[in-house]
């Protein structure tokens, strides 16, 4: 590829001649998207909808002029993973980029530049970036300002590359640990999932002053972490009032609070009606109740899964005509239903010509708010990440992220132990690092879907191989081989595969194990799409036990007598045996990415101190599916004798759960009134103390109740927390700004409502450790909203003297 350099790139001269109004800077953006749709033809127009997949105008080294000009004659509206979707280096994506909207610009009529977009969940997906932990493992951190600095260098490596729109966060809530995707989500707490993925937003649409913008996309609206049977793409079962105030939660405050360019709806039906086909979803809540002047994007064949999925229409004309109409306005990942079939519900009158206008300038105004006019191309020589400082943070993600599960005082380690076995599976595997939105990970997908009529990434080029790009990585075991002294002898044995496994391959295991100082066990999952994946998105599961002959793995090794250390590498909690749950120590690692094992080690050793905490419930079993924690007074158990009879009704772990290397201890809950107005404030401070002998991070939460409500309230819900770092000794106060609007939900008559009574505030540590507790009254007359618009508590820190 020729390389685009200069500032002469910077800015599109446009077509020969075109001096209008749209191609005007100076003009208002609402003059310039008018003047512009009235010089379209209705090809145009469709050509705005749709999109196609980079690999389809790609000849191996760039772009393929003869298919470009036969696929973008008319323009396009989005074109699908430059990076993602071929094995580019960053500065090659930028060149590919540029050629593109070159083409575009000089190519075709009207010289309407494209969004280019890319996933970018755990980093971007593209050969060479940086892989940080997958997001539940970002969630497992606790920690708003972190998940935003990554979400900031994703962003800077998109802008570089020359993309525009990140397909993340994935706002999600899900409660159905069978269902694979669960890892791409911030877990089962609306308030986490909804203040982590504002950061997100936040960090993704950061734009330093004279770059390009990057709008992040919500998705996926609504639903789709609670699929029926935990099947991917499945319906869910939810009622209006909690689709209202927890599962639409995270993506109101994603509209409202933190005015995100892109939507996109889920796959599921919510009582019997798709998502993308859903006018009160995509409009009457999304635009009209929230707000929101963005764009709303179809997941990948999402229109046309009305007709092959859903069986709700006949043909593609008519799905186009009921999305369209719904509110849905660009198709992605390639132009199926908006092209030759809505042209021809036009025809006969199915779909009225506004809608399609509509949806157009909604296209328009976002490509000149994105500054696509102004600035199509990219300095490609500048294209390559930051490397070194991805990687410091893909690093601190990583160590924040784990979360200690058990601990009998085994952990941490000293660097000098005489003897480590280190065994499992993945102890010695980079690929297992890394979660399904990784770069290797949909590269795999291409490949083995090649050829499969319908599915996304069957036209992918012949000759796409897999990149060797995990060459460079560290595995966990070349992690703690370089941690421990000079002395320490260091076994390994993978004792089975993730899925399979020899009876040799167990007993060299356990040979392994006999009379070492310890044995880190390394098991898990591979995240992925492919069958050889147990973990990510169609990867689904009917048990949630380790994989395989892990867990006879592990008890072949507990019976030798070595202390043992468990080391969980999955990207959803396990269901694991009771004697493994109760092992010396587990450490739950989910899918930390490239850092993940300079960051274990850290931990094992006590070279950084765990300090995660579970942003999900960890059943004991599959069959207490769905369990969470801020489930109403008369569920959680079996009514009256509570267990189940074959079993405790109990978690093995609950949420929020976390143990870290010293004691930190809580006091002094002090609420600053009585009672609060409906439209008012209330203070809850708290005092934390690390009594032990170690600097630790602490994750305080603050959960409330109410106590008397019109329809039934939930037993505990997450309404602020904060994560603090304690030297040994040293004392803090944690101060809590809870608003009343905060304490709405959705009444009787449908409307939102603040209702006078009762609260219990509770903080503690998990949401089962919660030692200090207090109440309060709200009082007044009813308050009844329109819209949210406070949407989390403000949370202050301070000495303690």
């Amino acid at each position: 590829m020729p390389t685009d350099t200069g500032a002469e790139l910077r800015h599109a001269p446009g077509p020969p001649g075109h001096t209008s109004a749209y191609r005007d800077a100076s003009r208002s953006i609402e003059e310039r998207t008018g003047d512009l749709l009235s010089r379209m033809t209705l090809d145009e127009k469709l050509a705005q909808l749709g999109s196609l997949w980079s690999f389809e105008i790609f000849d191996g080294h760039g772009l393929d002029e003869d298919r470009a000009r036969a696929r973008l004659r008319d323009g396009v509206g989005q074109v699908t993973r430059v990076a993602g979707a071929t094995n580019l280096l960053p500065q090659e994506v930028a060149e590919f980029a540029n050629q593109i909207q070159r083409h575009l610009v000089e190519e075709t009529r009207l010289g309407i530049p494209a969004i280019i977009h890319e996933e970018s969940l755990h980093g971007v997906m593209a050969r060479g970036a940086t892989c940080f932990p997958q997001a539940i493992g970002q969630a497992a951190m606790w920690d708003p300002d972190l998940v935003e600095e990554v979400a900031r260098l994703i962003g800077s490596h998109l802008r570089a590359m020359g993309a525009s729109q990140a397909l993340a966060p994935v706002l999600d809530i899900t409660r159905d640990p069978r269902w694979g995707r669960l890892e791409e989500t911030y877990g089962e707490d609306a308030y986490l999932a909804a203040e982590l993925g504002c950061a997100y937003v936040r960090g993704i649409q950061a734009t330093p002053e004279g770059e390009r913008p990057v709008i992040a996309t919500g998705k996926h609206m609504v639903g789709h972490g609670v699929p029926e049977g935990g099947f991917n793409q499945a319906p869910a079962h939810i009622g209006p009032r909690e689709l209202l105030d927890t599962f639409l939660f995270p993506f109101e405050a994603a509209v409202r609070g933190a005015g995100i360019g892109s939507v996109m709806h889920a796959y599921d039906d919510v009582d019997g009606l798709p998502c993308a086909a859903s006018r009160a979803l995509l409009t009457t809540i999304l635009r009209e109740r929230w707000g929101f002047e963005g764009i709303v994007v179809a997941d990948y064949l999402g229109i046309e899964q009305l007709l092959t999925l859903h069986e709700l229409v006949d043909d593609l004309s008519d799905a186009a005509a009921m999305t369209l109409a719904a509110g849905l306005d660009m198709e992605l990942p390639a132009t199926a239903a908006y092209g030759a079939p809505l042209r021809s519900a036009l025809e006969d009158g199915r779909v009225d010509p506004a809608l399609v206008d509509r949806a157009v300038e909604r296209v328009l105004r976002m490509k000149l708010q994105l500054g696509l006019f102004e600035r199509p191309y990219v300095d490609a020589a500048a294209a390559g990440p930051d490397t070194s400082r991805e990687v410091a943070v893909a690093l601190e993600v990583a160590r924040r992220s784990m979360v200690l599960l058990e601990n009998d005082g085994t952990l941490p380690l000293r660097h000098d132990l005489a003897t480590v076995a280190v065994i499992g599976p993945i102890a010695d595997s980079a690929r297992d690092l890394v979660g399904d939105y990784g770069h290797i990970a949909h590269i795999e997908t291409l490949l083995e879907n090649r050829g499969r009529e319908g599915v996304a990434g069957s036209a992918a080029p012949l000759d796409l191989q897999l990149a060797d790009e995990l060459a460079s990585w560290s595995t966990i075991l070349d992690a703690i081989r370089a941690r421990v002294s000079s002395s320490t002898e260091v076994r390994h044995a993978a004792g089975s595969g993730i899925m399979g496994g020899e009876d040799a391959d167990i007993a060299a295991a356990v040979e392994a194990a006999k009379g070492a100082n310890v044995a880190i066990l390394v098991l898990g999952e591979r995240s992925g799409l492919t069958a050889q994946c147990t973990c990510g998105e169609t990867r689904d599961r009917m048990e949630l036990g380790l994989p395989g002959r892990q867990a006879e793995l592990f008890r072949a090794v507990t019976a030798t007598g070595t202390p043992v250390v468990l080391v969980l590498v999955s990207g959803r909690p396990l269901a694991i045996p009771e004697e493994a749950a109760r092992a010396a120590a587990v450490l739950h690692a989910w899918v930390p990415g490239q850092a993940g094992p300079p960051a274990i080690a850290d931990v094992l050793f006590g070279d950084a101190s765990p300090g995660g905490k579970l942003p999900v419930t960890v059943p004991r079993h599959v069959g207490q599916v769905p369990l969470f924690y801020g489930h109403k007074p008369s569920g959680g158990r079996s009514q009256w004798h509570k267990d189940y009879v074959d079993g405790s009704h109990l978690p093995l772990w609950p949420f929020g759960h976390g143990l870290t290397y010293s004691r930190i201890e809580l006091g002094e809950l002090r609420v600053s009134a009585p009672t609060v107005g409906t439209d008012g404030e209330i203070g809850v401070s708290v005092d934390v103390v690390n009594v032990g002998e170690r600097a630790a991070d602490e994750v305080v939460q603050l959960y409330v109740r109410d106590l008397l409500a019109s329809v039934t309230r939930p037993v505990k819900e997450l309404k602020g927390f904060k994560r603090v770092r304690l030297e040994p000794g040293e004392r803090r106060t944690i101060s809590f700004t809870l608003a009343a609007e905060q304490l709405a939900f959705t009444g009787v008559d449908g409307d939102l409502i603040v209702e006078p009574g009762r609260h219990r505030v509770m903080i503690g540590t998990s949401s089962t450790d919660l030692p200090l507790q207090a109440e309060f009254e709200v009082v007044g007359e009813p308050r009844r909203l329109a819209a949210r618009t406070r949407f989390f508590t403000a949370v202050d820190v301070s000495d303690r003297r």
